[in-house]
C-alpha cells in the first residue's frame, strides 16, 4: 500500500513547510509536492462552511483514499514515505485515524512559543488579506465566536498552541518513541543539528540536507484605508469564491494580492505587554506540556523569553 511512513504532524506557524522543504531534497525520503494533503483530519467531505477562505482551502482536502495514495505512487522503490499536515497534532480526533491507518507511522512535532505562533498565525492571515480584525489581542479574544460559527482551525490562534493536551492525547495512540518534539528555535538557530536529529530518528543518513530553505514566510502590511478596502475585497472574494473555478479565483486574487503586498512593512513583534495579556491563557498548558513530556519549557513562561519576533529581527523565521 502507498501510505505514508511518516508524517510531519504539527504545529501550524512553527518551520513545518520549512522542514518539508528540506527534506524533500534528501534522496531516501519521499514527500509528495501537495503539501498538507489533509486525509487524516476527516472520516469524509470536509466541512462545507466556515470563515474567509475556509470552504476553498477545504475543496483542497485529500479526503479520498485512493486520492490519497495516489500522492506516493512515484516514491522510488526503498524510499521511506511522509507528508506534512501540521494541524494533526491538534485535530484530535485524526489521531485515532492515523493509528487505525498507519499505527507504525513516525510522527514528528516542531513546538514553537505559543505565543509567538499565535501572533505569526495571526499576521499570515492579516497579509493576506483575510483577517478582518487589524488589532492581534483582539482578534484573540474573536476565537471563541469564531469557533462556534465553524471557521477552520487554522484561526485558532491560542487553541493551536495547546500543546499539552495535544501531545498527551497523541501518545494514547502512539508511543513516546514513535513521536519526535522538535522545538522550533532549533531549527530556526542550528539547523544541520536539527535535520541530524530528524534523520537520526527516521533511520536515514544524516548530514546529507545541510540547510532549512525559508518557506511560506507571508508579507505583512501596514493597516492603510488603501490596504483595508483591498482586504475587504480579498475576504468578499473569500467568502464566495468556492462558486467560481480556481481560475477565475487566481485571475481575481493574484492582482488583488500584488496590490495589497507592494508596500510591504516589518513583521509586528510581540510586545511585553501582549505576552502579559495571553501567556496566562497558555500556562497551565505550557506545565502539562513538561509534565507528559519529561522537557523543561520554562522559558516559554517568562514575559523576557527571547522571541524571534522580540528581538530587532537580526534572525527570519521560518515556516
Amino acid at each position: 500500500m502507498a501510505l505514508p511512513d511518516f508524517l510531519i504532524a504539527g504545529v501550524p506557524k512553527a518551520g513545518t513547510s520549512a522542514l518539508h522543504a528540506a527534506l524533500v531534497r534528501h534522496p531516501q525520503l519521499f514527500l509528495p509536492s501537495v503539501k498538507e494533503p489533509k486525509f487524516f483530519l476527516s472520516d469524509g467531505p470536509p466541512p462545507d462552511r466556515g470563515g474567509p477562505g475556509d470552504r476553498q482551502t477545504y475543496r483542497e482536502h485529500v479526503w479520498r483514499r485512493g486520492d490519497y495514495e495516489a500522492l506516493f505512487d512515484g516514491a522510488p522503490p526503498g524510499v521511506l514515505k511522509g507528508e506534512a499536515t501540521p494541524f494533526y497534532l491538534h485535530d484530535e480526533g485524526s489521531h485515532g485515524r492515523m493509528r487505525e491507518l498507519v499505527p507504525g507511522a513516525k510522527l514528528i512535532l516542531i513546538l514553537r512559543d505559543p505565543v509567538d505562533r499565535a501572533l505569526s498565525n495571526w499576521a499570515h492571515l492579516f497579509g493576506a488579506g483575510l483577517e478582518p480584525e487589524p488589532d492581534f489581542l483582539r482578534a484573540c479574544d474573536k476565537e471563541a465566536e469564531r469557533k462556534r460559527k465553524g471557521w477552520a482551525a487554522f484561526w485558532r490562534y491560542q487553541e493551536l498552541g495547546f500543546y499539552g493536551s495535544q501531545v498527551r492525547h497523541l501518545f494514547q495512540y502512539f508511543p513516546r518513541d514513535q513521536v519526535l518534539l522538535l522545538r522550533y528555535r532549533d531549527l530556526r538557530d542550528t539547523p544541520v543539528d536539527a535535520l541530524d536529529r530528524v534523520a537520526a530518528f527516521l533511520g536515514v543518513d544524516p548530514g546529507v540536507v545541510r540547510d532549512v530553505p525559508k518557506d511560506n514566510i507571508r508579507p505583512f502590511v501596514a493597516d492603510t484605508r488603501v490596504n483595508a478596502g483591498i482586504r475587504l475585497l480579498l475576504r468578499t472574494g473569500g467568502r464566495v469564491g468556492h462558486h467560481f473555478p480556481a481560475w477565475v479565483r487566481r485571475a481575481v486574487r493574484t492582482p488583488l494580492l500584488a496590490a495589497l503586498h507592494q508596500d510591504q512593512v516589518r513583521r509586528p513583534k510581540v510586545t511585553r505587554a501582549q505576552r502579559a495579556a495571553l501567556l496566562p491563557r497558555f500556562v497551565e498548558e505550557i506545565k502539562l506540556l513538561e509534565t507528559v513530556t519529561g522537557d523543561s519549557y520554562a522559558d516559554w513562561l517568562s514575559l523576557d523569553h527571547p522571541s524571534t519576533e522580540s528581538q530587532s529581527g537580526t534572525k527570519a523565521e521560518v515556516h
